[in-house]
């Protein structure tokens, strides 16, 4: 039972009835994960728990909200999201976890573990849940999600993180003496999830063929993925190169790591070799690689240093392609919209790290880190499948900044567009290929 189209709500429905549950608590850093799921079976929920999310609308979880926990940073954009939400969502609780801004790539399990662990513990003691029938599986695979399990108890659901490199990890062993932890995965889920879907999307399939164009890869030159994520455009570029390029494919993240080698293996992909590793200091030598890219990382790290490491494992006369998001630049919905409600919903999610780049600095940072003959396009990417995990991701922060008059608005200009079959959004990046120089300036 794992259709190609089957909906994200019957894998998780036919998963439960796999492993015998009744009504389970659940945990994710992403929504959207759990809506269909909430909204058609509210009753196979005992209590559902937000962990640190950035993306959040409450309206499929109106049935439960007295069940909705929402873990959140002190500050940042999970501290703002969830006291909207909780407004919309009587009934629901929050706790805020003092001094940490948590945004999408937070580590929250490993930087807060006790406070997590101590919350999910208090909804088993607010809604209780009684222990599986019977012992779930150790381990397996059903309607295309993996799942281990260990401990006893009543059962909690935790689904992927976003990005946390370590994802529920550091929690599990204390999880585990209270509950039958059941720990989700795959390529429908979470971060992989979107990162996939994103990857299908043709246009955003023209922006990375116009980088690759760009970085024009030679036969046999050695190329470098520095944050490769669930690997999507690693496969595509092996495809596109037909095994002519040996590519080294590297993130922070093990689990994402994890994933992106088992969809490597499921695809009998050839010629690309995962590697841990940390944009800011990245594990070659000098003049490792011909070809460096990086899309959508730098928003993430210190990424002046990136850059550096990125021309410190170049060859003298090799490229680097570098894509990050363009929080400076209106993304655009073609929905008819009133113009205060387009104002909102035209400002991109605000999302950089302290160090990060999401703007045009991109061009002279990169310049800045010894990068010569800039080609510089910032570009447009158009979503249109509506009903895919990265849409679903960018309409959720709208959303979730809607008033009750404003929500009508929105989903009065969405049906409109969608009957004229123009139902579409394009959110704007920062592209630059750069050279290194094959003779320093003195």
């Amino acid at each position: 039972m794992n259709a190609p189209d089957m909906p994200l709500s019957a894998r998780l429905a036919a998963l439960w009835d796999h492993l015998g549950l009744g009504a389970a608590h659940v945990a994710t850093q992403v929504p959207g994960d759990v809506a269909g799921f909430a909204a058609v079976y509210p009753e196979r929920i005992a209590g559902l728990t937000f962990c640190v999310p950035t993306r959040l609308d409450p309206a499929p979880f109106a049935a439960l909200a007295g069940r909705v926990l929402m873990i959140a940073g002190d500050a940042g954009l999970t501290e703002t999201l969830t006291a909207r939400v909780a407004a919309a969502l009587p009934g629901s609780r929050r706790v805020t976890l003092a001094d940490y801004n948590a945004p999408g790539w937070a580590d929250v399990v490993a930087d807060r573990g006790e406070a997590v662990v101590a919350a999910l513990r208090g909804q088993q003691a607010r809604h209780p849940a009684a222990p599986p029938a019977a012992p779930p599986p150790q381990a397996g695979e059903h309607a295309g999600i993996t799942y281990t399990a260990r401990g006893r108890g009543p059962a909690l659901v935790l689904l992927p993180f976003f990005l946390a490199p370590s994802q529920w990890e550091p929690g599990l062993s204390d999880l585990a003496r209270d509950f039958t932890v059941i720990v989700l995965g795959g390529r429908h889920l979470g971060g992989v999830a979107a990162l996939e879907d994103r990857a299908q999307a043709p246009h955003y399939r023209a922006l990375f063929a116009n980088l690759t164009d760009a970085l024009a890869p030679r036969p046999g030159e050695a190329i470098l993925d520095v944050g490769c994520g669930s690997g999507a455009l690693d496969r595509l570029l092996a495809a596109r190169l037909g095994g002519a390029n040996a590519i080294t494919a590297t993130d922070i993240n093990p689990f994402l790591l994890r994933e992106a080698a088992a969809l490597v293996r499921a695809e009998g992909c050839a010629g690309i070799e995962f590697r841990e590793a940390n944009a800011e200091t990245l594990p070659f030598a000098d003049a490792s690689f011909d070809v460096v890219f990086s899309v959508t990382v730098l928003e993430e790290c210190d990424a002046d240093r990136a850059l550096r490491e990125m021309h410190r494992v170049l060859r003298p006369g090799g490229r680097a392609g570098v894509v990050v998001r363009a929080i400076d630049l209106p993304q655009w919905w073609h929905m008819d919209l009133p113009p205060a409600l387009a104002a909102k919903a035209n400002v991109p999610p605000q999302s950089v790290g302290p160090r990060g780049v999401a703007d045009a600095s991109l061009y002279a940072r990169m310049a800045a880190a010894g990068f010569r003959d800039l080609a510089c396009f910032p570009s447009l990417v158009t979503l249109q499948r509506t009903e895919g995990p990265i849409w679903r991701y960018r309409e959720d922060h709208v959303l979730a900044l809607l008033d009750a008059d404003e929500r009508a608005a929105w989903e009065a200009a969405r049906e409109s567009a969608r009957r004229a079959g123009l139902l579409m959004m394009a959110h704007p990046l920062h592209a630059a290929v750069g050279v290194k120089p094959r003779e320093q300036a003195a």
